[in-house]
């Protein structure tokens, strides 16, 4: 998929993040990379059967620091681990939209594990 186009399907599942959710996410850069840095796969202590499809860097909402004169939490969403595991750019459209709301939990405090439990990780 040519980045553009996915970049394009980030930008629509941050768009069907309600209102009242993105109202209160100052300070969130989004970024698209193709693969994630070998720093950032390692910083993520991830299991041998896992991949590295967003990574959520910053200070989360429930630390009770508001951000300010800090710089941005950054949420990167990376485009070749997502490719690599779906079949259609349907499955991509929905990984992205998945990875993104992932990423976006984590900005407001919420563990894998709590994902895991209600059953969104």
């Amino acid at each position: 998929m040519r980045r553009v186009d996915f970049e394009e399907l980030v930008r629509q599942a941050i768009e069907s993040i309600p209102e009242e959710f993105l109202n209160i996410m100052t300070n969130v850069d989004f970024h698209v990379r193709r693969w994630p840095l070998k720093r950032q796969i390692r910083d993520a202590k991830l299991e041998k059967d896992e991949t590295l499809l967003g990574l959520y860097e910053g200070v989360p909402l429930t630390t009770g620091y508001d951000g300010n004169m800090m710089p941005p939490d950054i949420i990167t969403i990376f485009q070749g681990p997502i490719e690599e595991m779906c079949s259609t750019d349907d499955e991509v459209r929905e990984q992205v939209r998945a990875t993104v709301v992932h990423e976006v939990a984590h900005h407001f405090g919420i563990s894998d594990a709590e994902l895991y439990d209600w059953g969104l990780a």
